[in-house]
């Protein structure tokens, strides 16, 4: 989650998503102004990606880092329920 100053916020979603590190940075109504997908390989280049990289661009004022531990997505709940059932087609 990032906080941007207002008048800047496409030119520092730009520069967030060029980051080696960023998958996907959304612009969003609410109490932030981004949100930035990091996906990395190993738990401490995380830190390299937010603090060292993505909190310095100029016009961020503050992120919120949230981390996942495990994925839940549509396609994987829908694989789950067909398991052992034989569709009719």
């Amino acid at each position: 989650m990032v906080s941007v100053q207002a008048d800047q916020i496409p030119e520092v979603a730009q520069t967030i998503a060029d980051l080696d590190g960023v998958s996907e940075v959304y612009s969003v109504a609410g109490d932030v102004d981004l949100i930035a997908v990091v996906r990395v390989r190993d738990f401490d280049q995380i830190a390299d990606v937010i603090a060292g990289k993505l909190s310095k661009v100029p016009g961020v004022v503050a992120t919120d880092t949230h981390i996942a531990f495990r994925a839940y997505s549509r396609h994987d709940l829908e694989g789950a329920f067909s398991i052992g059932y034989t569709s009719a087609d």
